[in-house]
């Protein structure tokens, strides 16, 4: 089974730039399908990007996602922050040819102030 951790949440300027690390360990996560979820307080879990195993990158909306096979780490970068980005994030993995995340991080907290 895979382990995640997430890392980089803070405080963070409106308009800014924010970049979070998922690292894992226990599996190599080219051969998983890796995604990064949020959730905002008082809402439901939002899905932001999906990484398909063996892509290095994708990007949907204004959210970019990137895998490092050396690192087995894969990022989330964003920029022009609001506060209604403010939320819980957090990667999950799930193997190729599977349809559900059943593995998840905590989370680190993205609090955006204006």
């Amino acid at each position: 089974q895979v382990q995640l951790v997430e890392s980089g949440g803070g405080l963070v300027q409106a308009g800014g730039f924010l970049r979070l690390s998922c690292a894992a360990s226990g599996r190599t996560i080219s051969d998983y399908d890796m995604a990064w979820f949020r959730q905002a307080p008082g809402k439901g879990r939002e899905l932001l990007a999906v990484l398909r195993s063996g892509l290095s990158g994708s990007y949907t909306g204004r959210f970019t996602i990137s895998r490092d096979a050396v690192k087995n780490t894969v990022y989330l970068a964003t920029s022009n922050l609001t506060p209604e980005d403010t939320a819980l994030y957090y990667c999950a993995a799930r193997p190729a040819g599977q349809t559900e995340f059943r593995s998840f991080g905590q989370g680190t907290q993205v609090i955006v102030s204006s």
